[in-house]
């Protein structure tokens, strides 16, 4: 940040701004970062679409981060005005879209995208994401087993299958999932959230063993 601010003072135009604005994103600053990226978008992003539309997503992500989905969503459709059809911007705006609980407009992006772009493992498990939040647990699950044979072993998707298959009703499979998603990374996120699953589970499971022992136990009025 201190390099981009001497390099303004030194004439450095648009493309110190970005450099600033880029620095404050990875410093954490996402509200000042995104609109720094908006601002520049006029001038930076006039003559070349593309650029405008590169400028347009990183706000948006910005301020994603930030906690504004609206505005990031208003921000990937201005993006996508710019370049229709860009697989990358649409998984993006899937992704606002869900943030703000707007399932089934997340999955008409995620539709978009995959007809573009079938290889993409990541659009399959948000769409297998938003189509579990939508209770559409047939669909989520055939999302997540296509993103596995695309990207196969990903803890990620073995997590979200076992948590999937424990809102079906099916605990046994969904215990299996977690115990493999914690063998396959036992150190990601997704590794430490099977074990949580577990460790929940089995929890309860064991309250209810005592709750039924207690039942069987307790003497009969007279």
């Amino acid at each position: 940040m201190a390099d981009a601010r001497r390099w303004q003072q030194q004439g450095g135009g648009d493309s110190a701004k970005l450099c600033e604005a880029l620095a404050l994103f990875h410093a954490g600053d996402f509200k000042a970062a995104g609109a720094q990226m908006e601002a520049l978008v006029p001038t930076l992003g006039k003559d070349d679409p593309r650029a405008a539309a590169s400028l347009l997503g990183r706000a948006g992500w910005a301020w994603l981060r930030a906690g504004d989905q609206g505005r990031a969503e208003r921000l990937y459709s201005a993006a996508l005005d710019k370049t229709p059809g860009d697989v990358d911007l649409l998984i993006d705006r899937a992704f606002a879209r869900a943030e703000g609980e707007r399932f089934w407009d997340a999955v008409a992006d995620l539709d978009a995208a995959l007809t573009r772009d079938p290889k993409r493992a990541d659009a399959y498990l948000y769409r297998a994401s938003a189509q579990k939040a939508l209770s559409n647990y047939r669909q989520a699950l055939a999302d997540i087993d296509r993103a596995l044979e695309l990207k196969p072993g990903d803890p990620e998707a073995i997590l979200l299958r076992g948590n999937v298959k424990a809102l079906g009703g099916n605990l046994g499979a969904a215990r299996d999932d977690w115990s493999l998603a914690r063998r396959v990374a036992p150190d990601s996120e997704w590794g430490r959230a099977a074990a949580d699953n577990l460790a929940r589970t089995a929890e309860v499971a064991g309250a209810k063993g005592k709750e039924a022992g207690k039942d069987t136990a307790k003497p009969k009025s007279p």
